[in-house]
């Protein structure tokens, strides 16, 4: 289990928010979980941009948040902030998150706080994946400015963009009609979208509940097996 090491709390802005998605369901597996997390950040230059915001929505197994979600505003360096482009800059403006971020906290205590609050629903390390949308860029920034939080997670991760691409591919008709996005590049409401968004996509192309039967599946893995057998 990881702990989190003792250390002064400074007054800091805390962002905890009143959210619910649907009727909030009690998890039997805690290892379960889904971590959802958005960042925002002022570009996607690992070697110059930097943090100003990050959100967390844990959720069970079926897409249920445990709790009202955290997020919290992080002030970077001036280098950073004096390095992002008019595009990241008008963005930031209209979402009115420039305004907050003077008032933001340091990285470290911004790191402290996900983790701590993540530590609360998800207490074992390595247990519970990073879920988002394509949370790849989320996660390089996560392991080099979080790599406490980083290193919590399970190395796996649920990327709702991966199912999207191939629902474009072998469901164009169901891509098309996904449930519209306007998170306002916002990092709580970004996470929101994210997670219905993959209930739409699970709805729509994943197989229905209770799903096939042993002897359907086995059957379809031997199929699999056999097309492909000339090719490996």
């Amino acid at each position: 289990m990881t702990t989190i090491p003792q250390q002064p709390r400074r007054n800091c802005k805390r962002g905890r928010v009143s959210v619910r998605l649907g009727r909030l369901k009690p998890m039997t597996n805690a290892s379960d979980r889904l971590v959802w997390i958005d960042c925002e950040m002022t570009g996607l230059d690992l070697e110059v941009d930097e943090l100003v915001e990050i959100a967390v929505v844990i959720t069970d197994y079926d897409l249920k948040a445990v709790d009202e979600g955290f997020s919290i505003v992080i002030k970077p360096d001036d280098s950073a902030m004096e390095s992002m482009n008019d595009f990241v800059r008008n963005m930031h403006t209209t979402s009115g998150l420039i305004e907050e971020i003077p008032q933001g906290v340091s990285v470290a205590e911004a790191e402290y706080q996900v983790l701590e609050y993540v530590l609360k629903h998800v207490p074992t390390e390595q247990k519970a994946p990073l879920a988002g949308n394509t949370i790849g860029t989320d996660r390089a920034f996560l392991a080099k400015f979080m790599p406490r939080l980083d290193g919590h997670l399970h190395y796996r991760n649920v990327d709702v963009s991966s199912i999207k691409e191939l629902s474009r591919r072998w469901f164009p008709r169901v891509y098309f009609n996904a449930p519209k996005k306007d998170g306002g590049h916002r990092a709580l409401a970004d996470i929101l979208e994210s997670i219905r968004e993959l209930e739409y996509y699970r709805r729509a192309v994943f197989v229905a509940d209770p799903g096939p039967t042993t002897e359907q599946v086995q059957a379809v893995s031997a199929s699999v097996v056999s097309d492909f057998a000339p090719r490996m």
